[in-house]
């Protein structure tokens, strides 16, 4: 009887162990992850990506998005569907339009209405823009994006105007008349309204059709795999979610290697294949993207001068928002809401940014403004900090002016092509630790690697960077802050997938708004962009560049009047 009973403590000793054998095994394989482990996987190491699962195997994965797991309080959620509402778009009566149907720059048209009258600077001129579809046929709804200028090209004078839809197929365009002289008038459009419901669906539906990658190493062994903001959930990842700013991001975990292990962010790629054959009708660069429309009568009108006004004061707007909030006579940009200054010689600037730290935050396109800034003026010397070509940080110094400038890239999302893990810092959290005062200067510009995203994202993102300005506004309140908006840039087929200017401008719009009634100023890099005469580009052309510089350093160094 003791016999059974011994072998029967020995028969359940052995399955202890043997249970414990097998939850060591299947623990390290959670930790360690090999090539056979998961069914259609495509672990690469050594300097190669892991792209995206989704791709690689028929099972349906849930999306590990942080950004809907935000919790937001009563008055964040009627902000942010305030937000959206406030840029909803058009949308066709029938959700699948045959490409014929669609917009046709080609046959529609444009007229100045009362073009014969007598126009002087000041007045309001209003053009109807009619759209038609490849059959001829006017188009019965609304949603199509455009932009539209006024110019003089002898003058090298441009403004913007502004467009409202009247959702059947009409389009008014109301500008102001800023210069004396013969003014042209431009219409192009950008994207049907058929384009832009593809722009929706896939920002909505594809956030990962820009992905991103991350090193690990350790010793000699190293490991690459995919980033985002939202991954699918059913493998294991990092989670780099910031502390402080709850900004979410993610990385598939390396399969030797710890989360800690990570030593550099970079772009990944861009997918393909997104379209259907006939989505990509809607995308033709010689056909329907960022084409002219033509007018159907006079395309220009004489403005005869105010005989009381200097021509330097034209018609200035004391609304801050006033449209438009400037324009270019003779290459030279003339802010409508503020007093801009032409700092045409480098000594101008030294004086200017004497004693003075300046910090700018953001991408590529306000690191234009640091490399202007330090090639202008002779004694900005560059400190060589060994950061990576066009990815930072980057400091100038001017010892003998006390100057200090620095240019630091925002954190992920972005799409350079490798950022140090030590440096992928969030400009909210950069903020937080800037003491502020009267000679601290910082300017900000965040859009354009936010266009791939849900909305949802921006605005979270700008919400962590609104807190810490007006923080460091209260704690320091001559602490002078100003935002860079986006600006317009040339368009493709591909390219309009990824960053499309009706991505830009949703994404601008929104930061206005959420950055309206604080003590910051803008820059408004959208009209200087759009108004001047240079093709677009998502890096302004230097004279371009300049002008914003004096923009920037107006508020720096405002004129005396």
């Amino acid at each position: 009887m003791w016999r059974d009973s011994f072998r029967l403590q020995i028969f359940c000793l052995l399955m202890a162990i043997l249970a414990i054998v097998v939850l060591v095994h299947n623990f390290f394989q959670l930790e360690h992850l090999d090539d056979d482990t998961v069914s259609g996987s495509n672990w690469i190491t050594e300097n190669n990506v892991q792209h995206s699962l989704s791709q690689t195997t028929k099972t349906t994965r849930k999306p590990y998005c942080g950004y809907k797991q935000q919790i937001l309080s009563k008055r964040e959620q009627a902000e942010q569907e305030s937000l959206l509402a406030a840029i909803k778009w058009p949308k066709p009566s029938d959700s699948k339009i045959a490409f014929v149907q669609s917009t046709d720059p080609a046959h529609s048209d444009f007229v100045i209405l009362k073009p014969s009258r007598f126009f002087k600077v000041g007045d309001r001129l209003e053009v109807l823009v009619r759209m038609k579809d490849f059959q001829g046929k006017p188009k019965q709804y609304g949603g199509d994006y455009l932009q539209a200028r006024i110019h003089s090209p002898l003058l090298k004078a441009g403004a913007t105007g502004r467009i409202v839809d009247c959702h059947n197929g009409l389009y008014k365009v109301f500008f102001t008349l800023l210069w004396p002289g013969e003014v042209k008038v431009s219409v192009s459009l950008v994207h049907p309204s058929e384009a832009i419901q593809v722009l929706l669906r896939l920002r909505e539906e594809r956030p990962d059709r820009v992905y991103f990658k991350s090193s690990f190493k350790s010793g000699r062994y190293s490991e690459t795999t995919e980033c985002n903001v939202c991954l699918p959930g059913d493998l294991p990842v990092c989670n780099f979610t910031d502390l402080y700013t709850g900004e979410p991001w993610f990385c598939y975990k390396p399969r030797k290697l710890s989360c800690a292990s990570r030593i550099s962010h970079a772009k990944g790629g861009y997918q393909k294949g997104l379209l259907t054959q006939e989505e990509s009708l809607f995308f033709q660069s010689d056909v329907n993207i960022k084409r002219p429309i033509l007018s159907s009568g006079p395309d220009s009108v004489i403005v005869k001068p105010k005989a009381f006004t200097d021509s330097s004061g034209m018609d200035r707007a004391e609304d801050p928002t006033a449209s438009p909030s400037g324009y270019y006579y003779e290459d030279q940009w003339r802010s409508r809401t503020h007093w801009i200054h032409h700092f045409n010689k480098s000594d101008d600037i030294t004086k200017c940014l004497q004693g003075k730290v300046i910090h700018l935050f953001g991408d590529s396109t306000i690191r234009q403004w640091f490399e202007y800034l330090t090639a202008f003026v002779p004694d900005l010397v560059e400190f060589n900090l060994g950061s990576p070509k066009n990815v930072g940080p980057f400091m100038s110094v001017d010892l003998k002016h006390n100057i200090l400038l620095k240019f630091r890239c925002h954190g992920p999302p972005i799409r350079f092509s490798t950022v140090f893990s030590s440096e992928l810092r969030y400009i909210a959290n950069e903020l937080n630790g800037i003491v502020g005062g009267r000679n601290t200067v910082i300017a900000i510009t965040i859009w354009s690697h936010f266009s791939t995203f849900p909305v949802e994202v921006y605005i979270q993102r700008l919400r962590n960077i609104r807190r810490s300005v007006i923080q460091l506004l209260d704690r320091s309140p001559k602490t002078l802050i100003i935002i860079r908006t986006a600006n317009v840039q040339e368009l493709g087929p591909e390219v309009s997938l990824f960053n499309s200017d009706w991505y830009s401008f949703q994404l601008d719009s929104v930061m206005r708004k959420m950055f309206s009634g604080i003590a910051v100023h803008f820059v408004d890099a959208w009209e200087m962009s759009l108004a001047h005469y240079l093709p677009h580009n998502l890096h302004p052309k230097e004279v371009i560049v300049k002008n914003q510089i004096d923009a920037f350093l107006s508020y720096v160094c405002p004129l005396q009047t």
